[in-house]
């Protein structure tokens, strides 16, 4: 968790702290039951019916309380408790890209960044998660997660290299050795 603090500008959480977030994910480990009840949601709806969301939103931003908002983090709480271990080296869609073959095929990496509601992202993601054994960023998840909400709620991007699922398919198709999740340049050489 320590090299968290340096990435984390570069991550887009709609004003929470990536340490808040990776915080309230490690706390699952202390509170297993609380873990157990999430999983158990069949749908991000779900998990807005349970106190342990609602203690959730206590450590995350006013703003992920509103009701516009309220989706989004619902969808973040319930996909957090599947990963079993936060791995910061690669995007969240590089991940998915990475082997030979791909870890998720092409087919079903198009089908997710294709997904029209919040319950058909949330199967796909979950899916995900799981392709990956629980290992996975998650800052880029959660990003990838509030982005996608916003162009659900609001609409694409006018640019589309603002839009989610070029971003995903830019992390997913580059090669092995561009995947590392971009940091700041340092010097022009």
């Amino acid at each position: 968790m320590s090299d968290t603090s340096e990435k984390s500008p570069k991550y887009r959480l709609d004003g929470a702290n990536s340490e808040a977030i990776l915080s309230w994910w490690k706390s699952l480990d202390d509170n297993r039951g609380v873990r157990a009840r999430l999983r158990r949601a069949e749908a991000p709806s779900d998990v807005m019916l349970s106190q342990e969301f609602f203690n959730f939103l206590k450590r995350m931003p006013e703003s992920w309380s509103k009701d516009y908002h309220l989706p989004a983090s619902a969808m973040v709480a319930a996909l957090l408790s599947h990963v079993k271990e936060h791995s910061s080296g690669h995007a969240f869609a590089a991940q998915l890209g990475s082997g030979d073959p791909a870890v998720m095929s092409e087919l079903r990496f198009k089908q997710m960044i294709k997904s029209r509601t919040p319950d058909e992202l949330y199967i796909r993601l979950l899916r995900a998660i799981h392709m990956l054994k629980g290992k996975v960023n998650i800052l880029s998840l959660v990003e990838g997660i509030l982005l996608w909400h916003k162009e659900y709620a609001f609409g694409e991007d006018q640019n589309p290299m603002k839009r989610l699922s070029v971003q995903w398919a830019q992390d997913y198709y580059l090669p092995k050795e561009s995947k590392l999740t971009k940091q700041p340049e340092t010097s022009m050489e």
